[in-house]
């Protein structure tokens, strides 16, 4: 498996493509004139208003609208975080490291809200989830700082490997090494891709993050609001997913060309060589590697994934849907058992890469074809858990029904990524036709026949959109001549560029 990671700056924006052996498996963008609010980031915020209903609360973190904080996201140990934060704004402890902290009993997991918060209370919280919809920003107070290798969450005293990592002679290594190293009151994640690192790099990891939890308690005295954030997305990207399959990083922007150099030369020193810099200035990186081609049609509602089967993927305000169909698809020497099992497995490769490349979250439902085997639904079942076991969103596969339908929950935690290109028709509204000229044309004059019938001494205007007053008015046996000499009556036509082409207004002067 090769993969390469390709980064084109475009005006304010910067996108990103990852590339799996050819085949476009993720695209993210980035803002690089935002609003500096991103997942990741640590805030100082303000309790604003207790929600015992919900039992959560609303955060002031100076965002046009108020963060969510459930209770569940509090942490064990946030009385102690509270009563940190409290004496670094009173009295500004030298100690930030936590070392010698007195911590507080921990609160408990069935806890009320109203129990543990009080509005007007100063706290730090962290952004877990970007604003969706009507929505605001979705906090934690159960704080952590991502590194390479290791995930660090100050008030917190555990120490975890990833269960990806199968071998138990591996996770006891890097579990001693981690608690080696570990700074007191500060809990440990050993991530993934840590298996088989040197401990010197695993010790270097948990001390760079160490130096960012003082710097951020370093902000938290001089009260800024922002008291750490996360990378630029480019940059976290990589830190994230970067491995000996990467063969490629093309990036078009120079500053960003020299900040990659500078984290390969201080991480990774043998990969320096992979990055690389697009010079063409005639064509962008997307263009210049065939990257735009894959991303034409392919967050189109029907996605054709050979030999006529395809998918059709619907989107409701409660879930998305995708149908699977095997369209022409037919194999003579197969049965249709076979056929059945061949598409499905087909389409749950391409329906693995249409969730990671959409970002699709919340509930998925997909209705793949019919199999009476058993055997052939396990089979399917386990292919689907094998081909999203790359996917970094958190998500949960149960077993096909007794219908045939796959049930996915995933992580949101952004938008769902989508062409900012693509807008709904403004004819047909998503429903794929339209009133044609005819029906329209016969319409308006059914209409203004009734009006000059009913008020036959008044005048009339007719507003259309540029398309259609055309229709109406070009040539020199035009249809508003036509009116004119068959009912007496000169009607006046406006035009209105933003009218919907097929919509009209006849107004009474």
């Amino acid at each position: 498996m090769s993969r390469e990671l390709i980064i084109q700056t475009k005006g304010q924006e910067r996108e990103i493509a990852l590339i799996q052996d050819k085949k476009l498996m993720e695209l993210h963008s980035e803002e690089l004139v935002s609003d500096g609010y991103q997942v990741g980031d640590i805030y100082l915020g303000r309790i604003r208003k207790l929600m015992p209903g919900l039992n959560a609360a609303f955060v002031d973190i100076g965002w046009e609208k108020e963060g969510f904080l459930h209770y569940h996201d509090l942490g064990p140990d946030l009385l102690s975080l509270l009563d940190f934060t409290d004496k670094v704004l009173r009295t500004s402890p030298q100690d930030e490291t936590l070392k010698e902290f007195p911590f507080k009993s921990q609160i408990i997991k069935t806890g009320k809200v109203e129990e543990v918060l009080q509005g007007g209370v100063p706290i730090m919280v962290q952004i877990v989830k970007e604003p969706i919809s009507t929505k605001g920003h979705r906090l934690t107070s159960a704080l952590s700082i991502s590194g390479r290798y290791c995930i660090m969450m100050p008030f917190a005293n555990s120490m975890t490997v990833s269960k990806k990592i199968e071998s138990k002679e591996e996770k006891a290594r890097l579990k001693s090494i981690a608690t080696k190293y570990r700074p007191n009151n500060h809990g440990i994640i050993i991530r993934t891709v840590a298996e088989g690192v040197d401990e010197n790099d695993i010790k270097e990891d948990i001390a760079r993050l160490m130096a960012i939890w003082v710097q951020t308690i370093e902000n938290l005295k001089q009260r800024k609001p922002v008291l750490y954030t996360e990378s630029t997305k480019s940059l976290s990207l990589i830190r994230d997913i970067f491995n000996d399959s990467f063969e490629k990083i093309i990036v078009d922007d120079e500053k960003l060309y020299q900040d990659l150099k500078q984290y390969f030369g201080f991480l990774h020193s043998d990969k320096m060589n992979i990055v690389k810099l697009h010079k063409d200035e005639e064509k962008l990186s997307f263009e210049a590697y065939e990257v735009d081609k894959q991303i034409r049609g392919l967050f189109n509602k029907i996605i054709n994934i050979g030999n006529g089967a395809y998918l059709v993927i619907e989107h409701t305000e409660a879930m998305h849907v995708i149908d699977v169909n095997t369209g022409s698809k037919r194999i003579k020497s197969e049965d249709q058992e076979a056929t059945a099992i061949k598409t499905n497995m087909e389409a749950a490769s391409e329906i693995a890469r249409q969730l990671r490349l959409r970002d699709l979250g919340g509930i998925i439902m997909v209705d793949f074809i019919d199999m009476r085997n058993p055997v052939n639904r396990k089979t399917l079942y386990d292919h689907i858990k094998l081909v999203m076991k790359d996917d970094r969103a958190k998500h949960t596969i149960l077993p096909l029904t007794k219908f045939g339908i796959l049930q996915i929950t995933r992580q949101r935690v952004r938008q769902e990524t989508s062409p900012t290109e693509q807008v709904n028709c403004p004819l047909c509204h998503g429903t794929g036709s339209f009133m044609q000229e005819v029906p329209i044309h016969e319409d308006i004059e059914a209409r203004l026949i009734i009006k000059i019938k009913s008020m036959p001494i008044s005048n009339f205007t007719l507003k259309l959109n540029p398309y259609l007053a055309s229709y109406f008015t070009k040539g020199i046996w035009s249809k508003r001549w036509q009116w004119f000499i068959k009912y007496r009556k000169w009607i006046k036509i406006e035009e209105v560029p933003s009218t919907n082409p097929y919509d009209y207004e006849l107004m009474v002067n």
